[in-house]
Protein backbone atom coordinates (compact mmCIF):
# COMPACT_ATOMS: atom_id res chain seq x y z
CA UNK A 1 0.00 0.00 0.00
CA UNK A 2 2.75 2.49 0.89
CA UNK A 3 4.32 1.87 -2.52
CA UNK A 4 1.15 2.80 -4.40
CA UNK A 5 1.18 6.01 -6.41
CA UNK A 6 -1.27 8.80 -5.63
CA UNK A 7 -2.71 11.44 -7.95
CA UNK A 8 -3.19 14.87 -6.41
CA UNK A 9 -6.20 17.09 -7.28
CA UNK A 10 -4.06 19.10 -9.73
CA UNK A 11 -3.37 15.93 -11.71
CA UNK A 12 0.24 15.29 -10.64
CA UNK A 13 0.96 11.70 -9.58
CA UNK A 14 3.30 11.07 -6.64
CA UNK A 15 5.15 7.72 -6.85
CA UNK A 16 4.42 6.50 -3.30
CA UNK A 17 2.92 7.45 0.06
CA UNK A 18 6.06 8.24 2.07
CA UNK A 19 7.44 11.76 2.38
CA UNK A 20 10.39 13.38 4.03
CA UNK A 21 8.83 16.28 5.89
CA UNK A 22 10.71 19.56 6.04
CA UNK A 23 13.90 19.62 8.10
CA UNK A 24 16.08 22.67 8.74
CA UNK A 25 19.35 22.02 6.94
CA UNK A 26 21.46 25.09 7.75
CA UNK A 27 24.01 24.27 5.03
CA UNK A 28 23.13 26.71 2.25
CA UNK A 29 25.64 29.33 1.19
CA UNK A 30 25.77 32.38 3.52
CA UNK A 31 23.85 34.44 0.95
CA UNK A 32 21.01 31.89 0.74
CA UNK A 33 22.00 30.19 -2.51
CA UNK A 34 21.77 26.37 -2.48
CA UNK A 35 25.22 24.89 -1.87
CA UNK A 36 27.16 21.84 -3.02
CA UNK A 37 26.50 20.32 0.40
CA UNK A 38 22.75 20.70 -0.18
CA UNK A 39 23.09 19.12 -3.62
CA UNK A 40 24.91 16.16 -2.02
CA UNK A 41 22.30 15.81 0.73
CA UNK A 42 19.29 15.90 -1.57
CA UNK A 43 20.93 13.65 -4.13
CA UNK A 44 21.36 11.07 -1.36
CA UNK A 45 17.79 11.51 -0.15
CA UNK A 46 16.58 11.34 -3.74
CA UNK A 47 18.02 7.84 -3.98
CA UNK A 48 16.29 6.91 -0.73
CA UNK A 49 12.87 6.10 -2.13
CA UNK A 50 10.57 8.83 -0.75
CA UNK A 51 7.61 9.95 -2.85
CA UNK A 52 8.09 13.58 -1.83
CA UNK A 53 11.04 15.44 -0.34
CA UNK A 54 10.05 18.74 1.27
CA UNK A 55 12.93 21.20 1.56
CA UNK A 56 13.68 22.88 4.85
CA UNK A 57 12.61 26.50 5.34
CA UNK A 58 13.12 28.54 2.19
CA UNK A 59 12.83 32.15 3.22
CA UNK A 60 11.02 34.90 1.32
CA UNK A 61 13.05 37.80 2.79
CA UNK A 62 16.82 37.86 3.30
CA UNK A 63 16.39 40.28 6.21
CA UNK A 64 14.21 37.90 8.20
CA UNK A 65 15.71 34.44 8.66
CA UNK A 66 14.86 31.53 10.91
CA UNK A 67 18.48 30.38 11.08
CA UNK A 68 21.82 30.99 9.43
CA UNK A 69 22.76 29.38 6.11
CA UNK A 70 19.14 28.89 5.09
CA UNK A 71 17.96 28.97 1.48
CA UNK A 72 16.40 32.23 0.29
CA UNK A 73 13.98 32.68 -2.62
CA UNK A 74 13.45 36.43 -2.89
CA UNK A 75 13.85 36.54 -6.67
CA UNK A 76 15.42 34.58 -9.52
CA UNK A 77 19.01 35.36 -8.52
CA UNK A 78 19.49 31.80 -7.29
CA UNK A 79 17.41 30.08 -9.97
CA UNK A 80 20.41 28.12 -11.22
CA UNK A 81 21.12 26.80 -7.73
CA UNK A 82 17.52 25.77 -7.13
CA UNK A 83 17.42 24.13 -10.57
CA UNK A 84 20.48 22.05 -9.73
CA UNK A 85 18.94 21.11 -6.38
CA UNK A 86 15.77 19.94 -8.15
CA UNK A 87 17.75 17.91 -10.66
CA UNK A 88 19.84 16.21 -7.97
CA UNK A 89 16.85 15.42 -5.76
CA UNK A 90 14.55 14.21 -8.55
CA UNK A 91 16.97 12.15 -10.65
CA UNK A 92 15.46 8.89 -9.35
CA UNK A 93 11.79 9.83 -9.54
CA UNK A 94 11.28 11.47 -6.16
CA UNK A 95 9.35 14.77 -6.15
CA UNK A 96 10.95 17.84 -4.54
CA UNK A 97 8.68 20.49 -3.01
CA UNK A 98 9.89 23.86 -1.76
CA UNK A 99 8.70 24.72 1.75
CA UNK A 100 8.19 28.50 1.82
CA UNK A 101 8.40 30.41 5.09
CA UNK A 102 8.89 33.67 6.98
CA UNK A 103 9.87 33.51 10.67
CA UNK A 104 7.94 36.53 11.87
CA UNK A 105 8.81 36.93 15.54
CA UNK A 106 10.73 33.62 15.57
CA UNK A 107 13.89 35.13 14.11
CA UNK A 108 16.86 35.10 16.52
CA UNK A 109 18.26 38.52 17.44
CA UNK A 110 21.68 37.79 15.91
CA UNK A 111 20.00 37.38 12.50
CA UNK A 112 17.15 39.87 12.73
CA UNK A 113 17.46 43.20 14.54
CA UNK A 114 13.98 44.33 13.47
CA UNK A 115 11.57 41.37 13.54
CA UNK A 116 8.00 41.76 12.33
CA UNK A 117 4.79 39.89 13.07
CA UNK A 118 1.03 40.23 13.00
CA UNK A 119 1.29 42.19 16.27
CA UNK A 120 3.93 43.27 18.78
CA UNK A 121 3.67 40.13 20.93
CA UNK A 122 7.15 38.82 21.69
CA UNK A 123 8.45 35.44 22.72
CA UNK A 124 9.43 34.79 26.37
CA UNK A 125 13.08 34.33 25.43
CA UNK A 126 16.09 36.61 25.18
CA UNK A 127 16.98 34.93 21.89
CA UNK A 128 14.14 36.81 20.15
CA UNK A 129 13.50 40.55 20.03
CA UNK A 130 10.02 41.97 20.34
CA UNK A 131 8.48 42.32 16.86
CA UNK A 132 6.66 45.29 15.43
CA UNK A 133 3.31 44.86 13.65
CA UNK A 134 3.41 44.61 9.88
CA UNK A 135 1.78 47.42 7.93
CA UNK A 136 -0.91 46.67 5.36
CA UNK A 137 1.56 47.47 2.57
CA UNK A 138 4.08 45.02 4.05
CA UNK A 139 1.46 42.29 4.35
CA UNK A 140 0.58 42.67 0.67
CA UNK A 141 4.28 42.61 -0.21
CA UNK A 142 4.73 39.37 1.73
CA UNK A 143 1.81 37.77 -0.09
CA UNK A 144 3.61 38.60 -3.33
CA UNK A 145 6.87 37.19 -1.98
CA UNK A 146 5.29 33.84 -1.12
CA UNK A 147 3.80 33.68 -4.61
CA UNK A 148 7.10 34.60 -6.25
CA UNK A 149 8.89 31.87 -4.29
CA UNK A 150 6.35 29.29 -5.47
CA UNK A 151 6.86 30.43 -9.05
CA UNK A 152 10.62 30.13 -8.58
CA UNK A 153 10.12 26.54 -7.40
CA UNK A 154 8.19 25.80 -10.59
CA UNK A 155 10.75 27.49 -12.84
CA UNK A 156 13.51 25.51 -11.11
CA UNK A 157 11.77 22.28 -12.05
CA UNK A 158 10.56 21.34 -8.60
CA UNK A 159 7.33 19.35 -8.42
CA UNK A 160 5.47 21.46 -5.83
CA UNK A 161 5.51 24.11 -3.11
CA UNK A 162 4.31 24.15 0.48
CA UNK A 163 3.33 27.05 2.75
CA UNK A 164 4.78 26.66 6.25
CA UNK A 165 1.75 27.52 8.35
CA UNK A 166 2.78 25.62 11.49
CA UNK A 167 5.18 25.72 14.44
CA UNK A 168 4.64 29.34 15.34
CA UNK A 169 6.10 31.00 12.23
CA UNK A 170 4.51 34.03 10.56
CA UNK A 171 1.45 32.36 9.01
CA UNK A 172 0.84 30.64 12.34
CA UNK A 173 1.26 33.98 14.11
CA UNK A 174 -1.54 35.47 12.01
CA UNK A 175 -3.81 32.51 12.77
CA UNK A 176 -3.35 32.58 16.55
CA UNK A 177 -5.38 35.02 18.67
CA UNK A 178 -2.45 35.11 21.11
CA UNK A 179 -0.10 36.63 18.55
CA UNK A 180 -2.60 38.39 16.29
CA UNK A 181 -4.13 41.32 18.15
CA UNK A 182 -4.91 43.34 15.03
CA UNK A 183 -8.17 45.23 14.67
CA UNK A 184 -8.07 45.60 10.88
CA UNK A 185 -9.17 43.05 8.26
CA UNK A 186 -6.14 40.87 9.06
CA UNK A 187 -7.11 40.24 12.69
CA UNK A 188 -9.96 39.65 15.10
CA UNK A 189 -12.33 36.98 13.78
CA UNK A 190 -11.00 33.66 12.53
CA UNK A 191 -12.05 34.68 9.02
CA UNK A 192 -9.82 37.75 9.30
CA UNK A 193 -6.92 35.87 10.91
CA UNK A 194 -7.06 33.29 8.12
CA UNK A 195 -7.10 35.96 5.41
CA UNK A 196 -3.28 36.10 5.26
CA UNK A 197 -2.81 32.41 4.48
CA UNK A 198 -5.75 32.32 2.08
CA UNK A 199 -4.39 35.28 0.13
CA UNK A 200 -0.95 33.66 0.05
CA UNK A 201 -2.45 30.51 -1.44
CA UNK A 202 -4.51 32.46 -3.98
CA UNK A 203 -1.46 34.44 -5.06
CA UNK A 204 0.60 31.29 -5.43
CA UNK A 205 -2.11 29.58 -7.46
CA UNK A 206 -2.45 32.61 -9.73
CA UNK A 207 1.29 32.54 -10.42
CA UNK A 208 1.90 28.80 -10.85
CA UNK A 209 -1.35 27.72 -12.50
CA UNK A 210 -3.76 24.88 -11.81
CA UNK A 211 -1.43 21.99 -12.64
CA UNK A 212 1.34 22.71 -10.10
CA UNK A 213 0.91 21.11 -6.64
CA UNK A 214 0.46 23.49 -3.70
CA UNK A 215 0.18 22.46 -0.08
CA UNK A 216 0.40 23.69 3.47
CA UNK A 217 1.80 22.49 6.76
CA UNK A 218 -0.60 23.55 9.50
CA UNK A 219 -0.94 23.03 13.24
CA UNK A 220 -3.71 20.86 14.57
CA UNK A 221 -3.50 23.28 17.53
CA UNK A 222 -0.92 25.46 19.28
CA UNK A 223 -1.46 23.68 22.63
CA UNK A 224 -1.50 26.95 24.58
CA UNK A 225 -4.36 28.50 26.51
CA UNK A 226 -6.05 31.14 24.37
CA UNK A 227 -4.12 30.23 21.22
CA UNK A 228 -5.06 28.63 17.89
CA UNK A 229 -7.38 25.77 18.81
CA UNK A 230 -8.21 22.43 17.24
CA UNK A 231 -11.67 23.73 16.34
CA UNK A 232 -10.18 26.78 14.61
CA UNK A 233 -7.64 24.64 12.79
CA UNK A 234 -10.45 22.46 11.51
CA UNK A 235 -12.26 25.52 10.16
CA UNK A 236 -9.14 26.90 8.45
CA UNK A 237 -8.44 23.50 6.90
CA UNK A 238 -11.99 23.48 5.54
CA UNK A 239 -11.38 26.96 4.06
CA UNK A 240 -8.21 25.71 2.36
CA UNK A 241 -10.04 22.62 1.14
CA UNK A 242 -12.66 24.84 -0.48
CA UNK A 243 -9.89 26.81 -2.23
CA UNK A 244 -8.63 23.67 -3.98
CA UNK A 245 -5.35 22.98 -2.19
CA UNK A 246 -3.55 19.78 -3.24
CA UNK A 247 -2.12 18.52 0.06
CA UNK A 248 -2.58 19.44 3.71
CA UNK A 249 0.10 18.31 6.17
CA UNK A 250 -0.93 18.27 9.82
CA UNK A 251 1.54 18.92 12.62
CA UNK A 252 1.27 20.85 15.89
CA UNK A 253 2.81 23.11 18.51
CA UNK A 254 4.95 26.23 18.53
CA UNK A 255 8.40 27.06 19.88
CA UNK A 256 6.71 27.86 23.18
CA UNK A 257 4.87 24.56 23.25
CA UNK A 258 6.79 22.17 21.06
CA UNK A 259 4.38 19.32 20.39
CA UNK A 260 6.15 18.81 17.07
CA UNK A 261 9.12 17.26 18.89
CA UNK A 262 6.95 15.06 21.05
CA UNK A 263 7.26 16.86 24.37
CA UNK A 264 3.51 16.97 25.09
CA UNK A 265 2.36 13.47 24.25
CA UNK A 266 -0.45 11.77 26.09
CA UNK A 267 0.06 8.10 26.91
CA UNK A 268 -2.64 7.12 24.40
CA UNK A 269 -0.79 9.10 21.74
CA UNK A 270 2.48 7.34 22.51
CA UNK A 271 0.77 4.01 22.07
CA UNK A 272 -0.56 5.03 18.66
CA UNK A 273 2.84 6.48 17.66
CA UNK A 274 1.51 9.35 15.56
CA UNK A 275 1.18 12.54 17.62
CA UNK A 276 -1.86 14.06 15.88
CA UNK A 277 -3.70 11.02 14.55
CA UNK A 278 -6.91 11.65 16.53
CA UNK A 279 -7.24 15.06 14.90
CA UNK A 280 -6.55 13.96 11.36
CA UNK A 281 -9.22 11.24 11.63
CA UNK A 282 -11.74 14.02 12.35
CA UNK A 283 -10.38 16.13 9.48
CA UNK A 284 -10.76 13.23 7.05
CA UNK A 285 -14.51 13.22 7.64
CA UNK A 286 -14.88 16.89 6.67
CA UNK A 287 -12.65 17.54 3.64
CA UNK A 288 -11.67 16.09 0.28
CA UNK A 289 -8.10 17.43 0.11
CA UNK A 290 -5.42 14.73 0.43
CA UNK A 291 -3.91 14.57 3.92
CA UNK A 292 -0.41 14.00 5.22
CA UNK A 293 0.45 13.43 8.86
CA UNK A 294 3.89 14.07 10.30
CA UNK A 295 5.01 13.38 13.82
CA UNK A 296 5.87 10.16 15.61
CA UNK A 297 5.52 7.41 13.01
CA UNK A 298 8.25 4.88 13.77
CA UNK A 299 7.09 1.40 12.67
CA UNK A 300 6.24 -0.04 9.29
CA UNK A 301 3.17 -1.72 10.75
CA UNK A 302 1.66 1.57 11.96
CA UNK A 303 2.47 3.41 8.73
CA UNK A 304 0.83 0.71 6.60
CA UNK A 305 -2.18 0.56 8.93
CA UNK A 306 -2.77 4.33 8.82
CA UNK A 307 -2.80 4.37 5.02
CA UNK A 308 -4.79 1.16 4.58
CA UNK A 309 -7.42 2.42 7.04
CA UNK A 310 -7.88 5.51 4.90
CA UNK A 311 -7.02 7.83 7.78
CA UNK A 312 -4.53 9.71 5.61
CA UNK A 313 -2.90 9.62 2.19
CA UNK A 314 0.76 10.31 2.99
CA UNK A 315 2.94 9.63 6.01
CA UNK A 316 5.60 12.21 6.74
CA UNK A 317 8.85 11.23 8.43
CA UNK A 318 11.31 13.82 9.68
CA UNK A 319 14.02 12.80 12.12
CA UNK A 320 14.30 9.22 10.78
CA UNK A 321 15.67 10.69 7.53
CA UNK A 322 18.50 12.26 9.55
CA UNK A 323 19.82 8.84 10.54
CA UNK A 324 18.40 6.55 7.87
CA UNK A 325 18.58 8.34 4.49
CA UNK A 326 17.16 5.26 2.71
CA UNK A 327 14.35 4.77 5.22
CA UNK A 328 11.53 5.13 2.66
CA UNK A 329 12.93 2.50 0.31
CA UNK A 330 13.64 0.16 3.24
CA UNK A 331 10.13 0.51 4.64
CA UNK A 332 8.60 -0.06 1.23
CA UNK A 333 10.73 -3.12 0.53
CA UNK A 334 10.20 -4.51 4.02
CA UNK A 335 13.89 -4.58 4.88
CA UNK A 336 13.22 -2.20 7.78
CA UNK A 337 10.41 -2.66 10.30
CA UNK A 338 11.11 0.35 12.50
CA UNK A 339 12.90 3.69 12.37
CA UNK A 340 13.26 4.75 16.00
CA UNK A 341 15.55 7.68 16.74
CA UNK A 342 17.40 8.55 19.98
CA UNK A 343 15.57 10.50 22.69
CA UNK A 344 18.53 12.92 22.88
CA UNK A 345 18.31 13.41 26.63
CA UNK A 346 21.13 14.88 28.70
CA UNK A 347 19.74 13.96 32.09
CA UNK A 348 19.55 17.65 33.01
CA UNK A 349 15.83 18.39 33.36
CA UNK A 350 15.90 22.11 32.55
CA UNK A 351 17.71 21.38 29.28
CA UNK A 352 15.70 18.31 28.30
CA UNK A 353 12.32 19.98 28.90
CA UNK A 354 13.07 22.63 26.27
CA UNK A 355 13.93 20.19 23.48
CA UNK A 356 16.63 22.73 22.52
CA UNK A 357 19.10 20.09 21.33
CA UNK A 358 16.76 18.13 19.07
CA UNK A 359 17.01 20.32 15.98
CA UNK A 360 20.77 21.10 16.08
CA UNK A 361 21.70 17.44 16.69
CA UNK A 362 19.75 16.49 13.59
CA UNK A 363 21.14 19.42 11.60
CA UNK A 364 24.65 18.19 12.37
CA UNK A 365 23.66 14.84 10.89
CA UNK A 366 22.50 16.58 7.71
CA UNK A 367 25.78 18.50 7.59
CA UNK A 368 27.65 15.20 7.72
CA UNK A 369 25.66 13.84 4.78
CA UNK A 370 26.26 17.07 2.91
CA UNK A 371 29.98 16.36 3.22
CA UNK A 372 29.53 12.82 1.92
CA UNK A 373 29.71 11.19 5.35
CA UNK A 374 27.25 8.78 6.93
CA UNK A 375 25.04 9.91 9.83
CA UNK A 376 26.45 9.23 13.31
CA UNK A 377 23.75 7.83 15.64
CA UNK A 378 26.23 8.02 18.54
CA UNK A 379 26.95 11.72 18.13
CA UNK A 380 27.63 13.20 21.58
CA UNK A 381 24.68 15.33 22.68
CA UNK A 382 26.95 17.41 24.93
CA UNK A 383 29.16 18.26 21.96
CA UNK A 384 26.04 19.71 20.34
CA UNK A 385 25.18 21.62 23.52
CA UNK A 386 28.65 23.13 23.72
CA UNK A 387 28.66 24.15 20.06
CA UNK A 388 25.29 25.89 20.10
CA UNK A 389 25.56 27.55 23.52
CA UNK A 390 29.29 28.21 23.78
CA UNK A 391 29.11 26.79 27.29
CA UNK A 392 30.79 23.74 28.72
CA UNK A 393 28.69 20.88 30.01
CA UNK A 394 27.66 21.08 33.68
CA UNK A 395 29.96 19.35 36.11
CA UNK A 396 29.12 15.79 36.96
CA UNK A 397 27.43 14.87 33.65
Amino acid sequence: MINQSFTLPCGVTVPNRLAKSALSEGIAKPNGNPSTDLFNLYERWGKGGAGILFTGNVMVDKDHLVNANVMIAENEAFLEGFTTLAQKAQANGTHLWMQINHPGRQAPFYLDKAPVSASDVGLPSKVYLKPRPLTEEEILDLIERYGNAALLAKKAGMKGAQIHGAHGYLVSQFLSPLTNLRTDKWGGSLENRARFVLEIYRNMRKKVGLDFPLGIKINSADFQRGAFTEEESMQVIQMLDAEGMDLIEVSGGTYERAAMVGTTQKESTKQREAYFMDFIVKVRQKIKTPLMLTGGFRTRKTIISAIENGELDFVGLGRPFCLFPNVAKELIEGTREECHVPDLLTGVLKIDQTGMLQTPWNMFQLARMGKGLDPDPNMDIWMVYEKITGKTRPEGV
